[in-house]
């Protein structure tokens, strides 16, 4: 193997790693245009059958800074049994495990979800990696502020 080539495809898969814990912290810690900042200006957000799909940086800075003002007093985002997948120098995908906890503004009991993101990433310009696609899939919920959710495609029982 090219150790040149080994080196950057860890460094690349740290970096994609990164932008997808960065996505979690900001959207806790409301900083929604930071949230935001992770896109490429032309990504798609699509966070179930119930919700537009959000076109756009500055959609997806609006969009989530309504939810937080609105819906959130707080959440807590959990991603684990991340699979990054390179597909060439420039575009990487990737699936992870997620489990969110949200506290409602409205005194709504705690909301749970269990579920995946699916990210499609893009080096770009300048800026380097950045997420150009975002899926959210649900395994379950508990008191989760949506009931309508794309399954996380899971065999039926035979």
């Amino acid at each position: 193997m090219d150790l040149a080539r080994a080196v950057r495809e860890i460094g690349d898969r740290q970096a994609v790693a990164d932008l997808v814990h960065a996505y979690c912290a900001f959207f806790d810690e409301n900083r929604p245009d930071d949230v935001a900042a992770l896109f490429t200006p032309d990504a798609v957000v699509d966070y179930g059958p119930e919700s537009p799909t959000i076109v756009g940086a500055g959609a997806i800075a609006r969009t989530i800074a309504i939810g937080l003002a609105g819906t959130f007093a707080a959440t807590s985002h959990h991603v684990s049994n991340l699979q990054v997948v390179l597909d060439g120098d420039d575009s990487a995908r990737s699936t992870c495990y997620l489990y969110a906890w949200h506290r409602y503004v409205d005194g709504s009991p705690d909301g749970e979800l269990w579920g995946r993101y699916h990210h499609r990433f893009v080096r770009t310009p300048g800026s380097g990696w950045r997420i150009a696609g975002l899926r959210l899939e649900a395994a379950g919920s508990v008191d989760f502020h949506r009931a309508a959710m794309h399954p996380i495609g899971r065999r039926p029982v035979a």
